[in-house]
Formats: structure tokens, sequence, C-alpha cells
């Protein structure tokens, strides 16, 4: 692609995410959602191969559905109270409408589908994009508007989102819907604790971010798209496989590692806002996602190159790659729990 169009497709979703950042009337909401997804899709159709261009129509419609939900909700909420405002959605069918086009947006279950499929037609590095930057601006909607919106509704989509995200996770061998499936069951995980802590789902989404841009830019280091193309890295770099095999447990949410800080915080929450059972059916699908997560380790660094592996053989050329954004997301994405006294006292004030 032409550096100049792509300067100006990056800026324009950047744009498009502050634009929704900075607005308190739906309308210029709206607009901002609207111009990151035009700005995301010519990124996303690059490529010209029809799996691209099959992700990218299955993206574009998703988007434009729940951009029309978005817009039909609020017009709805003006029509009947009086209200533009992103704070003052108040009628019961507009709030429960937003919820669900956001949840749409981000791909939250049951609506969850789209995301699995798109992520899979696309390249590693527009993956990482569709995953973190493109969350932003749903999010801060959802942080918004989460007030009014029904309690049990909200912990039966994070619940579901965790489940789903575990169970669907379970037979994939194919990298990027596996990432697809940790990314629905850690959106799951912020939701859950949205109404409650929205402190804690700003520090979720942070740390998520973080140890998704990790794995992603790890299995493009390594150019690894399926679990037997994994089992290679370990003969090209050792240290890297390594580091991978932690930042998947950090993932994972297994202590010592950052991961395990968001979920820690968040069981904790919940036990303090009477919900015992919400916590330990959270904890409990966060087992079937750790289990994949451990398939990926155990491909990574317990097995040998297989003979029969489909994949062409990667000469072992001089690196080229760029690798410090990589090291210091890495080292962020495994050494940030001690930081968890600095982080409480942070969210308590």
């Amino acid at each position: 692609m032409n550096p100049y169009v792509l300067t100006i497709l990056l800026s324009s979703l950047g744009l498009g995410t502050v634009l929704t950042f900075a607005s308190s009337h739906w309308l210029l909401a709206w607009m901002g959602l609207e111009i990151n997804t035009l700005a995301i899709i010519p990124i996303m159709a690059q490529q010209h191969h029809p799996r691209a261009i099959e992700a990218t129509t299955k993206y574009f419609l998703t988007q434009a559905t729940a951009a029309a939900m978005i817009l039909f909700a609020s017009t709805t909420n003006a029509w009947l109270m009086g209200e533009w405002e992103i704070h003052q959605l108040s009628h019961p069918l507009a709030t429960t409408t937003v919820m669900l086009a956001l949840a749409l947006k981000l791909g939250l279950a049951p609506v969850h589908f789209w995301l699995p499929e798109v992520l899979q037609g696309l390249e590693l590095t527009t993956g990482l994009i569709l995953s973190t930057w493109q969350k932003l601006a749903p999010f801060a909607l959802m942080i918004q508007v989460a007030p009014t919106i029904n309690s049990p509704l909200l912990v039966a989509i994070g619940l579901l989102s965790t489940l789903v995200g575990g169970w669907g996770g379970l037979n994939q061998t194919q990298l990027r819907k596996i990432l697809a499936y940790s990314s629905i069951a850690h959106l799951g995980w912020m939701v859950l604790i949205l109404q409650f802590a929205p402190s804690l789902t700003l520090l979720s989404l942070s740390l998520y971010i973080i140890m998704t841009s990790s794995a992603f830019l790890t299995l493009k280091t390594n150019n690894a798209l399926t679990i037997n193309t994994l089992a290679t890295s370990w003969t090209k770099s050792p240290t890297l496989a390594a580091l991978a095999a932690l930042v998947l447990l950090s993932l994972g949410g297994l202590p010592p590692l950052s991961g395990f800080m968001p979920k820690w915080l968040i069981l904790q929450e919940l036990t303090k806002q009477g919900l015992p059972l919400s916590a330990t059916l959270a904890a409990m699908t966060a087992l079937l996602s750790l289990y994949f997560y451990l398939r990926l380790c155990y491909a990574l660094t317990l097995t040998i190159y297989p003979n029969t592996l489909t994949a062409t053989a990667p000469w072992r050329l001089n690196f080229t790659m760029i690798t410090l954004p990589l090291s210091i997301i890495t080292i962020l994405a495994l050494g940030l729990l001690p930081l968890t006294p600095a982080v409480t006292a942070m969210l308590t004030l």
C-alpha cells in the first residue's frame, strides 16, 4: 500500500477513536465509530486475497449493523425522552439496544460469531489493530452508558462471553482464531465488572492490550499461523519461544505474571459486591481458556519439529525486523504483578 494512503488511513483511524472519546452527543460518537470503521476497511482488504476480502465484508456488515442500532437507539431516546446526551440515555428500549449494539461491535457473546472468522482472514498486524485499537471507542461508550444498563444483563453477557471464549478455543488449531476466542473471554471479564468498578475495567483493558500485542508480535516475528508451525519456533529463537510461552500463561492469568492481577482484583470485587456465584463461574471458565494456552505452550516448548509439516522451512537470514516494541511489551506483559499494591491504591483514590 502507498505510504501516503496508509498514513491517511491510520490518521483517520486515530481521529475516529479520539472523536468518540471526546464526544458527549450521540451523533458525534456515532460519527467517530463510522470514521473508525471506514478507515480500517482498506487496511483489512489490502492483501487482495479472497479470505481477506471475505473477512472485510463480514466486518463491514457487522459494524454497519451495530452502528445502525446505535443510531436507532439514540434517536429513539431523543424522541421519547428529549435527550441526545450520552449520559442521559434513560429509556429501557434505548439502553438495551445500545448495549447489544456495543456488544456486537466488540464481539461479545452471544453476538460474537463474526470475530473468529474475520480475524482468521487477516494478516497478523491488521489482526492486532482489530483486537486492540478497535476495542477502545466502543468501550469508551460502554463505560459511559453502563450506569443506566440493567445489571443482570451485563453480568449475563460477561459470564457468557468468558464461557464462549474458553469453550470455543478448545478445538482450534489456527492461532488467529485462538486469539479471537481469547479476546472474547477477556472482554467478558471486563464487562462483568463494568458496573461495579469501571476503573478495574480500564486496568483489565490496558493489560489485555499489552498481553495481546505481545502475543501477536511474537507470532509475527516467528511467522507462525498454526500450532504446527509454532513447533518450529524453538529451533529458530529459543529465548523468544520461552518468553512467548510465559506471555501465553500471562494471558491465561497465572501468577506471578501480569495477567493474574486483573483477574484477582475482579474476583475480589465481585465477592465484595455479593456475587460469589458469578465470581466462581468466572474463575471456572478461566480454566477452559487456560487449557488452550497450555496447549500452545506445549507446542512452543515441549515438541520437536514435525517431519510432516506442510509449511515451508524458514531460511536463516539476517534478522531485520525491529524487536524493540516486542521487547518492551513482553516485559510489561510479564512483570507488572509486583505493582499490584500501587495499582490498588490508585484505584481507591
